[in-house]
């Protein structure tokens, strides 16, 4: 069996965080557990690790913390065109995040 998908960052959950990272441009734990159906403990672990390594940046809007790719990672444009190549091959993770709604539903409108 032949593997499609690497684990470059560390492991799956940081690889595929990052991922989905790169494809939403930014999100908090909750989202990014549903996008790629992991636990939220999990996704909340590879951030830390990713913030630790200061590939991804958190600032607090509200009560939630919203993740990014860091601004001033000394690597991002080539750090970001990988994600995509790797985005390519993780083809689940695209197609879940083209599906997310991301705008807020007008008060009052039917579902």
């Amino acid at each position: 069996m032949v593997k499609t998908t690497s684990s470059p960052f560390g492991g799956d959950a940081r690889t595929r965080v990052l991922i989905a990272l790169r494809l939403l441009g930014s999100s908090f734990p909750r989202e990014l557990s549903r996008v790629l159906e992991i636990p939220v403990s999990a996704v909340s672990r590879a951030l830390a690790g990713l913030e630790r390594d200061a590939l991804v940046d958190g600032r607090t809007v509200g009560r939630s913390r919203v993740f990014a790719i860091s601004p001033r990672y000394f690597a991002k444009p080539e750090l970001e065109s990988y994600l995509l190549r790797l985005a390519d091959a993780a083809e689940d993770i695209a197609a879940r995040t083209t599906q997310l709604r991301r705008r807020p539903r007008k008060t009052g409108k039917p579902l």
